[in-house]
């Protein structure tokens, strides 16, 4: 304990010393200055760009490369003008195309693949903090893709609200028009500058560009290289906006497996916004459904320790970087997936925004219901993030589940409560190469001991050609958050990676270099349980594809007994230890092709025996109206007698069409032999009114030896935005 102490404190040393020495003036602040006016027009959104407003809106133009190459400016110009009326923000871009040819297309469905689509964006940094923003796009097919913008540079593509927006094509340009309301934004009230950056991706000349420039190194939406938009008056306060989206849905089930009865169910409810100021809402949830959510893509679960799957249920997803990234990777002491995996949700609220220039707050309080045996519980989450510096924060936060129904009479063996408190510093440095984080938590629940508490911290140093992490983490035996995702306890880890990153001046190789990463696990006294060592080299070639090698040296002392292939076999004993190595090669093709590919293939020792493995992915695109694709993934795994041996296999193939860009149909297949199951969705949406959708979703569940039925189910749902 001593040593993890000593370490703790090394790594928060250096954190502190590295901001200190990283906090300097934001980059493009001052030399890249957009005035956005008010106009009295009333602007058509066709793309035409005819009324007076654009004739004398100031142009911004001279738009630079930032990749492959961020030195220059782009090949595929584009220019921008921005204006305002009372209610909504609007953008008018013509993207020049200079080279002759179809622009790809992915598919004409919301939210597209930013790599796989020409497009045009406008990123907001509506608080002016280099921190939290929006980005909204326009792909050259006029399809719409918006997203949350968190500690810098992190996206939240689930998030979905309502702007409009109109495209015209040209041989030698398309043209774009945007009007976003600013109900639809977050914003400091009577603030007159935001930060503000465009960007352009053009496939056919492999170039992203931006109007403020950035190195290559960063994502496209880095709020760090954002310039400034100046507003010609104050943003107005607004008064109360109320937003309400109620649903209805059928549904009828029945279960083969246990020679149930055909049943048939109903639904009603409703989600509820309220705009308590520009940068305060409150949502609101009442009996809330997810069954149009999309279903989660298996793996082949070779793991010793539970597996984490995304949130995408849209009540969890605004202002969701205050609540879903407290903690690490591996040690989240809050994870909404656990609101309503096995008990049906009632009700709940969340307050979360901006109370202050500096100091964000998120309130978030759930009530379950009875189901079987498990009693009726709350959930509640507070968590308050002050900015501190240029665009670093502290955060603190308290997450409490309480056991609400009787459980005198049940066979529930879970805790009646369970807290976790804990403080967390994120570090951000103004130009974004050095980020880092600190946290320590603590759980109480009733028996906790002092090991019922976490600690980690992290730093990492990016520019151009290296990348460079260190993170050490410490995880006591006896914490224990119900509503988070801990993938283990009792153990101390350290985790060094590096990358070396070289940019040839000509030829077919963009890019190449060296990666190394190693991870190191310990248990309480510090004896050794866990180690991998990876060594690898990747390779980009200037046409998008990409080729990866890598070898690795693994060891493992099971804490407890573990069947390898995780299909119920004899398990190997708990004391045990075992040393492997085992090599990958990966490749990707050119995704600007209509027909794309992947594969990877590995091979070496595992545990007491050996293991391949091949796994790939292939897709056609008949753009603009769908793809159809697969991805299957083949383990052989052989072990001595009496242990198990297993041919693994998982194929899922896909099928998504997009008729236009209101109406969607998606049916995706997913066979599993490790789990004995076929799944089958088929989810049709229209979008009949912006977020507002009729789905009707198949779902079919059956054994993958003789295919027969284990169960099905149809849900018809149609929800409704009044705004």
């Amino acid at each position: 304990m001593k040593l993890l102490k000593i370490h703790f404190l090394i790594f928060l040393h250096i954190m502190i010393t590295s901001h200190v020495f990283s906090q300097q003036k934001a980059v493009n602040k001052n030399n890249y200055i957009v005035h956005i006016k008010e106009t009295s027009d009333q602007i058509i959104l066709d793309g035409l760009l005819d009324e007076e407003t654009w004739r004398v809106a100031e142009l911004n133009d001279m738009f630079h490369r930032v990749t492959p190459t961020d030195t220059g400016y782009a090949k595929a110009q584009t220019s921008v003008m921005v204006a305002h009326d009372a209610s909504n923000i609007y953008v008018a871009a013509i993207c020049f195309d200079p080279m002759p040819g179809k622009r790809p297309i992915q598919s004409l469905r919301r939210d597209f693949r930013f790599f796989n689509n020409d497009n045009f964006a406008v990123f907001f940094d509506t608080f002016n903090d280099q921190t939290n923003g929006f980005g909204f796009y326009l792909s050259a097919a006029g399809v719409q893709y918006d997203h949350l913008v968190y500690e810098g540079s992190r996206v939240n593509a689930s998030w979905d609200t309502k702007w409009k927006s109109a495209m015209k094509s040209y041989d030698d340009r398309w043209v774009i028009e945007m009007s976003i309301p600013f109900r639809s934004l977050r914003y400091s009230e009577t603030d007159s500058v935001w930060g503000v950056n465009f960007g352009r991706f053009d496939l056919k000349t492999n170039e992203k560009s931006a109007w403020a420039p950035m190195p290559r190194q960063f994502n496209h939406c880095d709020l760090a290289y954002a310039g400034t938009l100046v507003w010609d008056k104050p943003l107005k306060k607004s008064g109360l906006r109320v937003s309400l989206i109620p649903y209805v849905k059928g549904k009828v089930t029945k279960d083969y497996e246990n020679n149930g009865p055909v049943t048939w169910g109903k639904g009603l409810g409703f989600d509820a916004k309220v705009m308590l100021s520009n940068s305060l809402n409150l949502d609101v949830t009442v009996n809330p459904d997810y069954s149009q959510v999309e279903e989660d893509r298996q793996v082949t679960n070779l793991d010793r320790f539970e597996l984490y799957f995304p949130e995408r249920r849209q009540f969890f997803l605004e202002n969701s970087d205050l609540f879903a990234n407290l903690g690490s990777s591996s040690a989240r002491p809050f994870f909404s997936r656990r609101i309503g995996l096995n008990l049906p949700v009632a009700a709940g609220m969340r307050l979360s925004g901006k109370i202050s220039d500096k100091l964000r707050i998120g309130l978030m309080d759930m009530q379950s219901e009875t189901k079987d045996l498990s009693p009726a519980s709350n959930y509640f989450v507070a968590v308050m993030q002050q900015q501190v510096f240029t665009r670093s924060s502290i955060s603190a936060f308290v997450i409490n589940k309480q056991v609400t129904g009787n459980v005198s009479d049940s066979a529930y063996n879970g805790l009646n409560y369970n807290r976790v408190v804990g403080v967390e510093y994120n570090l951000a440095s103004p130009d974004s190469r050095w980020t880092g984080k600190t946290f320590y938590h603590r759980a109480l629940y009733s028996g906790a001991s002092s090991n019922a508490a976490a600690a980690s911290g992290m730093i990492n140093f990016s520019t151009e050609y290296i990348d460079a992490t260190m993170t050490g983490s410490w995880i006591g035996d006896d914490y224990i958050s119900e509503v988070g995702y801990i993938r283990r306890t009792g153990y101390f880890e350290l985790t060094p990676a590096f990358s070396y990153t070289m940019y040839p001046s000509s030829g077919m190789v963009l890019s190449h270099g060296p990666v190394f990463d190693m991870d190191l696990i310990y248990d309480n006294k510090f004896s050794l349980t866990d180690r991998q060592i990876s060594l690898g080299y990747n390779i980009g070639f200037r046409d998008r594809s990409e080729i990866s090698v890598d070898v690795s040296e693994n060891f493992v002392l099971l804490a407890r007994s573990f069947d390898p292939t995780n299909t119920g076999g004899i398990p190997l004993a708990a004391g045990t230890s075992y040393s492997w190595l085992n090599s990958r090669i990966g490749f990707e093709s050119d995704s600007r092709k209509l027909f794309t590919y992947s594969a990877d293939f590995g091979y070496g020792s595992y545990y007491n025996g050996t293991r391949w493995f091949l796994s790939g992915s292939a897709e056609f695109r008949f753009q603009p109206y769908g793809s159809v694709g697969v991805t299957a993934n083949y383990n052989n795994i052989s072990l001595p007698e009496p242990y198990n041996s297993a041919n693994l296999v998982l194929i899922s193939p896909k099928l998504d069409i997009t008729f236009t860009d209101k109406l969607f149909l998606t049916t995706f297949v997913q066979y599993n032999d490790q789990i004995d199951n076929l799944n089958t969705n088929i989810r049709f949406q229209w979008q009949f009114a912006p977020v507002s959708n009729l789905f009707v979703v198949y779902t079919e569940n059956s054994y993958t030896g003789n295919f027969s039925t284990k169960n099905r189910g149809l849900v018809v749902k149609v929800s409704y935005w009044f705004n």
